[in-house]
């Protein structure tokens, strides 16, 4: 953490958010709520957490405005319409920037004389760069990284250490790509013949556009054909599988562990929790969300909330859920019919 002092009043500026309490108050580093000390500053996001403000030693909490009446002379709480933002803000002013990468190429790497580089472009040791392969400006290869032939990457991206990424694949602008990805592996094609299985020629690339992020230990398969194509601004966590020709659409997350199956198409700004899986061939328009766990079997329309495997829309969900309930109800009350009907019976029968 960086050695500075913010005041409540100063951390309000920098998040649009409204004081409660000491404007004056200090706080000199970030933790989370539980952890906090005074001179730490933490956040509540959700009314559902209130009791915590009344244990945290936190100086200063950004609270969401729910819970911005909560009184307590020991800190200062800060209003704020979007909590995880502002204290995104916030910790970007304390974190101390990553150990800059030195330009140039280390001794250990290995560079083919056709590649071609951009300007302060920094190759790590033992990196392979083959043939024919192009970085450009400012981007960083991290040690044991391999760049295969004919692969084009663009300027200011970050490759982690032991990234993987093979022939001819395309890697835009500004491009942050974690340990152990693996991008432009082969995509699972097989079909059954009369020896067994035979493999099937996976001749395309994988295209992955500007801002994108791309967490530790995912796989990203080259396309049969055509490409498989990341659009920008695409959020990636560590150990989510793409398959061959799919298509995640601009602005989309994707939770770790999940997994898209061949020729899917996601629209711009789907969601896709931890653990949920794509059927292959299917379409998942704009702004879908899919919770975790959930798998999704057929194509879903622009703004529609999956949920359980199958997953179903949160009408669906909820009203399968519910389902139970009235079934008991009923059989209560086919029950309460048949006794007043035996009663009649009875009635009748004695007369």
């Amino acid at each position: 953490m960086k050695n500075i002092t913010l005041t409540a009043a100063q951390i309000a500026e920098i998040t649009g958010g409204r004081v409660c309490g000491d404007a004056n108050r200090t706080v000199s580093g970030v933790a989370s709520v539980k952890e906090a000390t005074a001179e730490q500053l933490s956040f509540v996001g959700n009314k559902r957490y209130e009791e915590l403000l009344g244990t945290t030693k936190s100086g200063i909490v950004l609270v969401c405005p729910d819970l911005a009446k909560t009184e307590n002379p020991e800190r200062t709480l800060i209003a704020c319409d979007n909590v995880d933002l502002a204290f995104a803000k916030v910790v970007a002013m304390f974190a101390e920037e990553a150990p800059a990468a030195i330009p140039g190429v280390h001794p250990s790497a290995v560079v083919d004389p056709t590649a071609k580089l951009g300007n302060n472009v920094s190759i790590g040791a033992n990196a392979v760069i083959e043939r024919d392969a192009v970085i450009g400006d400012n981007t960083v290869i991290g040690a044991g990284t391999y760049i295969g032939h004919e692969v084009t990457i663009g300027a200011n991206c970050n490759l982690a250490p032991n990234v993987t990424v093979m022939f001819r694949c395309r890697i835009g602008n500004k491009v942050i790509i974690h340990s152990g990805v693996v991008i432009g592996a082969d995509g699972f094609g097989f079909i059954p013949g009369p020896a067994g299985l035979v493999k099937v020629p996976q001749t395309g690339i994988v295209q992955i556009d500007d801002d994108v992020e791309i967490g530790a230990n995912t796989t990203i398969d080259r396309a049969r054909f055509g490409r498989t194509w990341i659009k920008s601004n695409v959020k990636i966590d560590n150990q989510v599988m793409v398959a061959h020709n799919v298509t995640v659409g601009e602005s989309s997350i994707l939770v770790a562990q999940c997994g898209i199956a061949g020729s899917a198409e996601l629209g711009r700004g789907v969601v896709l929790a931890a653990k949920a899986g794509v059927n292959g061939h299917i379409t998942l328009g704009d702004g879908v969300q899919v919770a975790g766990t959930s798998s999704v079997l057929r194509s879903m329309p622009a703004g529609a909330v999956g949920i359980g495997t199958p997953a179903e829309t949160q009408r669906e969900f909820m009203a399968r859920l519910a389902l139970p309930k009235k079934v008991q109800k009923l059989d209560a009350r086919i029950k309460e019919l048949e006794a007043m009907i035996a009663e009649l019976k009875k009635a009748s029968e004695s007369r």
